[in-house]
């Protein structure tokens, strides 16, 4: 019988993005309490884990909070690395993101994304460059091009970003940043 699991919600006490949704049974929690370290029950490998264990990427636990009623716990972290699996800071990035670096990682055969990767930043940039020349020439001919134009301009910055060793999320971070200032 599989051990009472409670929803653990972990953030990045840096900035408070949501990182990513665990499930904690009172073993992993205990752990979690007493080693500074995010310990989780694996649903699909029946057993404990500590995040990090085969990654390095280890959740350094700020601190450990139930909700108001006890069924959830809010897990605040300093992360050394991706919280994702897919090598994304978060497993809520946009899905397109998080697709992107996967194939960024794996390098599947016959996929663009890879083969733009194995042609390095350079050409992923040039990419880019062209994509978004292409946008600025349907905006401006008001061809009804530019919802398609922006999108390849979008999903080219995304593949330059991941090439790049770069997180969506440092762009996000950067873009709010400017916001308040």
């Amino acid at each position: 019988m599989p051990p009472e699991l409670r929803a653990a919600i972990v953030q990045d006490a840096a900035d408070g993005r949501v990182l990513m949704l665990g499930w904690m049974d009172a073993e992993a929690e205990r752990l979690t309490r007493e080693t500074g370290e995010a310990w989780f029950w694996s649903r699909s490998r029946g057993r404990l884990w500590k995040k990090g264990e085969t990654s390095g990427h280890v959740l350094h636990v700020e601190g450990v909070h139930e909700d108001c009623d006890g069924d959830a716990l809010l897990v605040r972290v300093r992360r050394s690395g991706p919280a994702c699996h897919t090598g994304s800071v978060s497993c809520f990035a946009p899905e397109l993101w998080r697709t992107v670096v996967e194939r960024v990682k794996e390098r599947p055969e016959g996929s663009y994304v890879a083969s733009l990767a194995d042609a390095g930043v350079e050409r992923a940039a040039q990419k880019l460059g062209e994509e978004a020349v292409e946008a600025a020439i349907a905006a401006s001919a008001r061809d009804g091009r530019l919802v398609a134009e922006a999108a390849d301009v979008l999903f080219h910055l995304y593949v330059l970003l991941a090439v790049a060793g770069v997180d969506v999320a440092e762009v996000e971070a950067e873009l709010a940043a400017r916001r308040t200032a």
